[in-house]
């Protein structure tokens, strides 16, 4: 099969995004699938942001990228682009002559997705990954029409794909009660877990000295944005301070609110407690939560967070808001869940955690049971059997005879 897959949000730019579908597609090739990546071209900044040199992404055999030109934009990240639509770019796409199309948004790089599904007659399946009400603030005019006319947008779009997914199911729902009306289901994102892992209790020491940290290590990954509340995790942080002394907290990635964060540490005089470690590659950002005792977030933006799946793969309990989807990643078996923006009560199940080592490993060992489900081949899996399903919809052909002739 040849799937292109087109999303604007890639590499080099920090992303649950990007991640997911460069591990599906790593994943689809192994099975002898050709894909090709459209997606927006980066700048140089963009690169030195994650500390790497101007250079494609290495995905290997079966998978290409291709790049289209685009214009920088303001978002929680510094690197998001925008691709301008030109209703041409299709053409680029017929030499690729792709069997089924995957758009992974719907702005400037998901509406070339819609327009070359249209001009090609080649079935569009659409993942909504993007809660768009907590990005609204980014935006230049932040008034309730521009958030109205946003969600009819996004409805709108998704209405014109052929399927719909979405990571979690409380999103499915509120896109549905929002309008969708195409068929759709969950498909949750894939988490690696040949690099998330627990680890080698002998490198323990080497990793918490190579980041200054204590054994009383909780980490935070992802963006440093607004709508991730870190501030929250922060100021929680100086009341566990009081109880457990050494206590750190490890803080990878960048983004928008990185400065403020950084003002909030010093003020609560938690400049020696909080490290900001910068962006990690996955191989090191497994490294770190294998000797963490606890993954934290207060975001109230996830509509499912690739870090606190990665974590649990590495054996860590997590503590997360109880908002939006988070309920369906954490439950009583392996964290807990607390009010947004309660860093009192966030503050005592970190220092519950870290004082009762039993009940720590009972949580790590359920948690990383539960990610099983999320592994790459099983997400790989039902992605390549929902392609075969909607390209024989849009030949008018049983998906029942299908399954029955090819065993599914």
């Amino acid at each position: 099969m040849k799937i292109a897959i087109f999303s604007d949000n890639f590499y080099p730019e920090l992303s649950g995004i990007a991640d997911s579908i460069i591990a599906l597609a790593k994943e689809l090739a192994k099975h002898g699938h050709k894909i090709v990546f459209y997606v927006p071209k980066y700048s140089t900044k963009d690169y030195q942001t994650i500390k790497q040199p101007l250079l494609e992404i290495r995905v290997g055999k079966n998978i290409q990228i291709h790049r289209f030109l685009s214009l920088p934009f303001t978002s929680p990240t510094g690197q998001s682009r925008l691709v301008i639509p030109t209703a041409l770019r299709w053409l680029i796409v017929k030499k690729f002559n792709p069997d089924i199309i995957h758009t992974n948004l719907f702005f400037g790089v998901g509406l070339e997705a819609l327009l070359t599904a249209k001009m090609l007659k080649i079935p569009l399946v659409g993942t909504n990954h993007t809660r768009l009400a907590e990005f609204i603030r980014y935006s230049p005019i932040r008034a309730n029409w521009v958030r109205k006319y946003s969600l009819r947008y996004m409805i709108w779009f998704y209405n014109h794909c052929d399927y719909v997914t979405a990571p979690s199911k409380l999103f499915l729902d509120e896109m549905k009660q929002n309008g969708l009306k195409q068929p759709n289901q969950v498909i949750s994102n894939p988490v690696d877990l040949k690099i998330f892992k627990p680890g080698a209790k002998q490198d323990k020491q080497k990793i918490l000295k190579k980041y200054k940290l204590s054994e009383n290590t909780i980490i935070y990954a992802g963006r440093l944005a607004s709508e991730k509340n870190i501030d929250v995790i922060i100021r929680a942080l100086a009341i566990a301070k009081k109880k457990i002394s050494n206590i750190n907290l490890a803080l990878a990635g960048h983004g928008s609110a990185s400065q403020s964060l950084k003002n909030l540490t010093k003020q609560l005089s938690l400049k020696n407690n909080v490290k900001f470690l910068g962006t990690l590659d996955q191989p090191s950002l497994a490294k770190l939560y294998q000797v963490a005792k606890i993954f934290v977030t207060a975001s109230t933006s996830e509509v499912q967070s690739m870090t606190i799946l990665q974590a649990m793969a590495c054996q860590l309990p997590v503590i997360g808001a109880k908002c939006n989807s988070m309920p369906e990643l954490i439950s009583q078996q392996h964290g807990f869940l607390f009010k947004p923006g309660d860093y009192r009560t966030l503050a005592e199940k970190i220092i519950f955690l870290v004082k009762h080592k039993k009940q720590r490993e009972i949580l790590s060992k359920e948690a990383q049971n539960f990610v099983q489900k999320f592994s790459i081949q099983k997400i790989g899996q039902e992605w390549e059997k929902l392609y075969n399903k909607v390209r024989l919809i849009k030949n008018n052909t049983s998906y029942e005879t299908f399954n029955h002739h090819s065993g599914l």
